[in-house]
């Protein structure tokens, strides 16, 4: 025979095991500041809880403090995306770290499964938005981002009506010219990327910017522009180390850029780092750890920008904007490793 489901602890029943009212036992649980409850009572309150294991009915208690401790977290396609998953572990632990819940949904690019899901999130109350993309670049947001705190993560509005915050792409150029220059390196060739979004100007302004500072004069023979893949790092490797006199190190706009540059440079007869150093941008540990040598880079900030997009949600959850919403940038740190 089967046997009947035990019935679930109620409110009413931690209230009578605690010999308290039922409005005592909400404000306890919800804690209330300034309700005038005494150490004991909540002390006995909290061990009916616990001796009857019942749980708060969370949609319920949401409504009752209109605020649903949940943050919507929408992205294109970076939840599919192995070298950008750390956009949700750092926006998850941020998130948990103050005792708040992160609901991901992954779009898939599809704008009427976005406008959809933005609903659906809006109507179980979540208490602010975060909208990732797969790279750095300009969107168009629905309006609907506006009724919530909403932080635009690796992609900006240029109306500047949402907050973003987005890797700082033209420190990061800087930051890799001026390690080859440091190590001694003065012609330094660069493979940049050939579609006109925010990495490739930033890190060709970063570029132009180190090498004035250190007095080294522009040339645009050391300059290629090709499709961020291997193929075109390729490609432009070959043109550069056979001119006359060649680069002895290699910017790459990406990692994957930089494992063309790597083929190029061996079947040259080329030895990295002795005859050509080579930096790529992007840390995608599967290819810059498997590299040999293994490839220094520039790490894009993804777990620091999940991050930073909960806090600010978390933190201003109550405040207007005032004017331009801020446009945050982080910096990208330098990951040394064998091949310069």
């Amino acid at each position: 025979m089967k046997q009947p489901k035990a019935k679930r602890p109620s409110m009413y029943d931690v209230a009578k095991a605690a010999g308290v009212s039922q409005t005592t036992v909400s404000f306890v649980v919800n804690d209330v500041v300034d309700a005038n409850i005494s150490q004991e009572t909540r002390e006995r309150v909290w061990a009916a809880v616990k001796a009857l294991g019942w749980r708060p009915n969370a949609m319920a208690r949401s409504l009752s403090l209109r605020r649903s401790q949940t943050i919507g977290l929408i992205s294109d396609e970076v939840a599919t995306s192995p070298h950008a998953g750390q956009i949700i572990q750092g926006a998850q632990d941020a998130a948990w770290a103050r005792t708040k819940m992160l609901l991901v949904v992954n779009t898939g690019s599809n704008h009427e499964l976005e406008h959809a899901a933005v609903e659906m999130l809006l109507e179980r109350q979540v208490e602010g938005l975060i909208y990732a993309t797969m790279y750095h670049r300009p969107v168009a947001p629905s309006p609907l981002y506006t009724q919530l705190p909403t932080v635009l993560l690796d992609c900006f509005s240029p109306d500047r009506t949402l907050t973003s915050v987005v890797p700082d792409e033209e420190q990061g150029g800087y930051d890799a010219t001026l390690y080859l220059i440091q190590r001694g390196h003065r012609r330094i060739g660069f493979i940049n990327n050939d579609g006109p979004i925010p990495a490739t100007l930033g890190r060709m302004a970063g570029y132009c910017k180190a090498l004035a500072e250190a007095g080294i004069p522009f040339d645009p023979q050391l300059v290629r522009t090709c499709p961020g893949v291997a193929a075109g790092g390729y490609r432009s490797t070959l043109d550069l180390l056979q001119q006359a006199e060649r680069p002895t190190a290699l910017f790459c706009f990406n990692d994957s850029v930089a494992m063309g540059a790597y083929d190029a440079i061996k079947q040259l007869g080329l030895a990295i780092p002795g005859d050509v150093a080579v930096i790529g941008f992007d840390n995608l540990e599967l290819i810059a750890t498997q590299l040999n040598p293994p490839l220094t880079t520039l790490a894009l900030p993804h777990y620091e920008m999940g991050q930073w997009a909960v806090e600010y949600v978390i933190n201003n959850a109550d405040r207007p904007i005032d004017g331009a919403a801020p446009q945050h940038m982080i910096r990208c740190r330098l990951v040394e490793r064998e091949s310069v």
